[in-house]
């Protein structure tokens, strides 16, 4: 069998496991690291949970990790275009025969009786390949909650939740209380732990969380704070350091309390004795990327990619594009799965835009264009559907002033779409 064809084959098997759904619990993915020996013990590592902001704080953190001169692990999801980006050895993503290599060492050790999920697959692989890559650091992003996730049979030296609002009520509570008690999972005994959280009731529940485990607790506004600086630098104020002159490499206010996390990870490592600078620290921060957040892919028209997949994204999206795009006219191309809370997301992205086009995701999880359309039209009345997402964002493309901007957003999958229809589209020319 030939390489690519060996590649496409593997993740077709793992693609078809989505059809078990989301199977939250541990005993799986304990059984095929058993087999695997245990991988995650191999390596230092972190562990970052929580709403929105977790792929960045991972990703400042891989990329700070790696100035210093570290060798750096950094799994996260959902992937954009292709499945290799989830697992990235030093910020890059791993090869083809490496993701084969990996599907097949978990897929000949694993004996178990329960098929395991995609995620558990996933999860798996990215700690084998992390042990075989002699990895200092590896940086885990949890995939739902924090609790139950797969990830979460690491032994941290840190953990980070990021912050906390409504999602997956299904399978973490209906309450901002339930879902940060899920979130707070993550903690283990004298490990510390550090949050963005602000929600009262939120916030307490880590607290007491962390109180019980005997681990350190470190809460944004009481241990560390940020505060934005002229020419889009800002200011840091941990427990033991005040850094100025920072800079985000990634865009949005909201970013900079990302940062702040992030520093503050950083201000635990090194009282742990972990070898880093300020110049690493600052060097590794401006270099961070991650694609598909506010993510500039054109510039006449302006053409912006941010998942924005839920509300406290949105929220965060449209007050970049109030401040940002005061002056241009905004088509948003955008489309949602079925279990967010669209017409929330709707209300806060839409008003003011120029035009709507909806658009759905190939994820059997997307909402109907129809449902979409009726909801987006009573916002704005220049409402079309376009239901390929390829075929919409070349719509929106050919038909917006090259000194305006079109939008992509609603959901990481619809964001991923447009990438590869992008990509595409440049290896044409």
């Amino acid at each position: 069998m030939k390489k690519e064809k060996s590649y496409d084959a593997s993740l077709k098997e793992m693609y078809e496991l989505r059809r078990f759904g989301m199977i939250l619990g541990l005993s799986i993915i304990r059984n095929m690291l058993k087999g695997l020996g245990h991988p995650q013990n191999q390596y230092s590592s972190i562990h970052v949970a929580g709403t929105n902001g977790k792929g960045s704080v991972a990703a400042s953190l891989s990329s700070i990790l790696h100035k210093a001169g570290y060798r750096v692990g950094l799994f996260t999801s959902p992937h954009l275009v292709r499945f290799n980006e989830r697992i990235c050895i030093n910020n890059s993503p791993i090869s083809d025969d490496q993701v084969v290599s990996a599907y097949l060492a978990v897929k000949e050790t694993y004996k178990g009786k329960r098929q395991p999920t995609f995620f558990e697959y996933s999860t798996a692989m990215a700690l084998h390949e992390f042990s075989r890559r002699k990895v200092d650091w590896a940086i885990i992003e949890t995939g739902m909650g924090g609790r139950l996730d797969a990830t979460n049979v690491i032994k941290p030296t840190l953990a980070i939740i990021t912050n906390i609002s409504m999602e997956h009520r299904m399978h973490l509570g209906n309450t901002l209380a339930d879902i940060a008690g899920e979130k707070a999972g993550i903690i283990k005994r004298n490990v510390p732990v550090i949050t963005g959280t602000e929600q009262k009731h939120a916030k307490s529940v880590i607290e007491a969380a962390a109180r019980t485990k005997s681990a350190p607790f470190y809460g944004y506004g009481d241990s560390f704070k940020a505060r934005r600086t002229p020419g889009d630098t800002f200011s840091y104020y941990g427990r033991e350091h005040v850094w100025k002159g920072l800079k985000s490499g990634l865009s949005g206010p909201h970013q900079i309390r990302n940062a702040a996390l992030v520093l503050a990870a950083c201000e635990c490592l090194m009282q742990k004795k972990v070898s880093l600078t300020l110049e690493q620290i600052k060097s590794g921060l401006l270099d961070t990327k991650w694609p598909g957040r506010l993510e500039i892919v054109q510039q006449r028209p302006l053409v912006i990619l941010d998942g924005a997949h839920n509300f406290m994204a949105a929220r965060a999206l449209k007050k970049h594009l109030t401040q940002a795009l005061k002056d241009r006219k905004i088509t948003m191309v955008i489309g949602i799965l079925d279990d967010k809370p669209y017409q929330a997301m709707l209300k806060s992205l839409l008003p003011g835009c120029h035009r709507v086009i909806v658009t759905k995701a190939r994820i059997d999880r997307a909402l109907p264009v129809e449902t979409l359309y009726e909801a987006a039209r009573r916002h704005v009345s220049n409402t079309k559907i376009i239901p390929d997402v390829a075929d919409a964002l070349n719509y929106a493309i050919k038909t917006t002033h090259k000194k305006d901007a079109v939008c992509v957003a609603g959901s990481l999958y619809v964001v991923g779409e447009a990438k590869e229809a992008i990509e595409a589209g440049n290896q044409r020319q």
